[in-house]
């Protein structure tokens, strides 16, 4: 039975999922007998689409390409109504982040769940800021909530801690949750100032032309927050999480890492203390060099999990990018499917 998928947000994430579907369709339907139809689009630049037979994704993807709007099964519905009454088993919300309000992301994960559709999503704004709800709403009515592409983008974290650590307890989480910061300390090492290597990470695309979301931590932080209340099954709100970017270190700052046989990295931190009490922090710290995170150069991220039965262990991956999150919606709607 084919998974008939709705995509709310048709940007570099929702358009890696769709390449990856088609490339990979003969060998998801021969290893895991896995098919699908891709049944409604909703796109603020490409407009709204739907066809309950499924809709036509390679032209989609070439119109997308060049910026053109769709001209195929356009509908008039808004996203909450194509939501609503699209024939969609799940719903796949793709749209920008925004860790203030969770708007409009907030309104179309409830929309979906209420509806009695499952809900795939990589914005961070509905995990960090109404993940008990929303799980709740999922709960109530059957379906299911998968997130794992808010964290770390396809390398699996969320996955990780259910999955192969399952029975392990975690006390603590820590490591680079942000690629652009990871890549201007990087480049500072080298004997960059901040401002070239921010100027170098907005070029090569890591860095938005408002780096503030990155810079000041407040993307690392909104990740602290799912992964508070995700993996330690606490009820974190993100202002309790304290949060410092790299705004203020210096090539003096490199300098003395140096001496001391560190590095600087920003640092996203979550530990359960032994009477319970949970601390949530973002900011830069000097790692020693004998720590595997320390040898984490560039735009990768990396995630410590201490714990009881195995110790430290620790997982490196790409953070960011069209197929790697895209990669993280695929293994969710697997997961859905083989459910």
């Amino acid at each position: 039975m084919k998974q008939k998928i709705a995509i709310i947000g048709f940007g570099t994430v929702g358009q890696g999922i769709c390449e990856i579907l088609l490339k990979k369709s003969n060998f998801l339907k021969t290893k895991y007998q896995y098919e699908y139809s891709i049944v409604a689009v909703a796109d603020m630049v490409y407009g709204n689409v739907f066809n309950p037979e499924g809709l036509n994704i390679p032209t989609m993807l070439e119109q997308a390409k060049a910026r053109q709007k769709f001209t195929k099964d356009v509908t008039t519905m808004d996203n909450v109504t194509l939501i609503k009454e699209c024939n969609a088993d799940v719903i796949c919300e793709l749209t920008f982040t925004d860790l203030k309000t969770g708007g409009p992301a907030i309104e179309h994960c409830r929309a979906a769940l209420e509806s009695g559709k499952s809900v795939v999503t990589s914005n961070k704004g509905p995990a960090a800021l109404k993940y008990a709800e929303l799980k709740a709403l999922a709960d109530k009515n059957e379906v299911s909530l998968k997130i794992e592409g808010t964290v770390v983008a396809g390398t699996p974290v969320i996955n990780l801690t259910e999955g192969p650590l399952a029975g392990c307890e975690i006390h603590k989480i820590r490591g680079i949750l942000n690629g652009t910061t990871n890549f201007i300390l990087s480049e500072m090492e080298k004997g960059m100032s901040y401002n070239d290597a921010l100027k170098v990470a907005q070029e090569k695309g890591y860095a938005e032309a408002d780096p503030t979301g990155d810079v000041e931590g407040y993307d690392a932080r909104g990740k602290v927050t799912i992964l508070a209340n995700i993996v330690m099954g606490t009820k974190l709100d993100i202002s309790d999480v304290s949060c410092k970017g790299i705004t203020s270190i210096t090539s003096a700052h490199i300098e003395e890492a140096k001496k001391q046989n560190a590095r600087w990295k920003l640092i996203g931190c979550v530990e359960k203390k032994d009477d319970g009490k949970i601390l949530a922090s973002v900011a830069p710290e000097m790692v020693p060099l004998s720590h595997p995170i320390a040898g984490v150069m560039g735009a990768t991220n990396a995630l410590t999990f201490s714990t009881d039965l195995l110790g430290d262990v620790t997982i490196v991956g790409p953070g960011a990018g069209r197929h790697e999150t895209g990669f993280a919606i695929l293994t969710d709607l697997l997961n859905i499917y083989k459910k």
